[in-house]
């Protein structure tokens, strides 16, 4: 452990590519790749110079030189690379969301309880420089009492039907891959949302082009979220307190900067977040590296609990806006 785990990549595609060249460019150890085509195993092996290669997710599972899995397939197979992770007494880091819905969300922590593992959700925004120095700031109080988060996420992305953000088979739509981004953003800041709200414009296809989302909490704060499929938005995000107000620069969900301001808009402070090698993305390995040593199952910025409740947020906002995919 003093060296850190051994990681196997689960899946190959561009996801699986951005994490493991930071995980390599932050020194931390690849092992092994698995993908149910041997011959994508094996040229994504080459590419970053890992040892191992295995022709299916279950080789992968099983190999010995692996301490714990990254399961980077599409949304509707997150489930079934944990779980199968799990069993093989791997833990895991699945990519966000942390399942195609709550009862999938459910499976996969009750078996990391079960097997004494780590279960980690990939939303690498909550391990960043910037939202650790916004959760020093809120718990210390220096935004007064928070009314409202404003937070968007839109990209211009292929519209192709045949494409993965198009494809309801694949989990497709706005709100599970972009949405996703400002919805775990209010829950880090204002916790369980008492009410939801959502509508929605649909695609061709039937996955959501774009969703709006007003989450109401018992104190009477508000988080006001937006996601867009097919457009570039500003993709930035602000926190509105009584005494203060942190405004995030974008892209705000990437590693970023932030001002602090008074209500006269007067600068409190000006964070500016350090230069990293690759995007960030190592940031949650390295959390989930740090839990295992630690003997614990979770950590503080994203206990387990928390990533199935925000699946259910996601479940609630589709319900709502009519979005229900091929086999639920």
């Amino acid at each position: 452990m003093a060296n850190g785990l051994r990681w196997g990549i689960l899946a190959t595609g561009w996801i699986a590519d951005v994490v493991t060249g930071d995980l390599l460019a932050n020194g931390m150890t690849v092992t092994a790749v698995g993908s149910r085509d041997r011959a994508r195993a094996t040229e994504f092996a080459k590419r970053h110079r890992i040892a191992s290669t295995y022709g299916s997710y279950r080789e992968l599972a099983n190999a010995p030189d692996v301490d714990a899995i990254y399961v980077a397939t599409p949304h509707p197979f997150h489930a079934e690379g944990a779980l199968l992770a799990l069993d093989a007494g791997k833990h895991v880091l699945v990519e966000k969301p942390f399942a195609l819905n709550q009862p999938q969300a459910a499976a996969i922590a009750t078996r990391a309880r079960e097997r004494g593992l780590v279960a980690l959700e990939a939303m690498w925004t909550r391990y960043l420089p910037h939202m650790i120095r916004v959760r020093e700031l809120l718990a210390a109080g220096a935004l007064g009492d928070v009314r409202a988060v404003f937070a968007d996420h839109g990209q211009k992305l292929p519209t192709d039907p045949r494409h993965r953000i198009m494809d309801p088979t694949l989990g497709g739509g706005a709100l599970l891959d972009l949405g996703i981004y400002p919805i775990s953003f209010a829950w880090d800041v204002l916790g369980a949302p008492e009410h939801i709200d959502a509508v929605a414009s649909p695609a061709a296809t039937g996955v959501d082009r774009q969703t709006a989302i007003i989450l109401t909490y018992p104190t009477g704060a508000q988080a006001v979220l937006h996601t867009v499929a097919d457009a570039a938005s500003a993709t930035t995000a602000s926190i509105i307190g009584t005494e203060a107000r942190i405004d995030i620069d974008a892209i705000w969900y990437n590693p970023a900067s932030f001002t602090l301001r008074a209500p006269d808009g007067g600068v409190i402070e000006r964070f500016e977040t350090p230069v990293i090698a690759g995007s960030g993305r190592h940031f949650q390995a390295l959390a989930l590296e740090r839990i295992v040593a630690s003997g614990a199952l979770e950590g503080p910025e994203l206990p387990l609990s928390e990533s199935v409740a925000i699946v259910g947020t996601l479940d609630a906002i589709r319900r709502q806006i009519g979005l229900r995919y091929p086999g639920e």
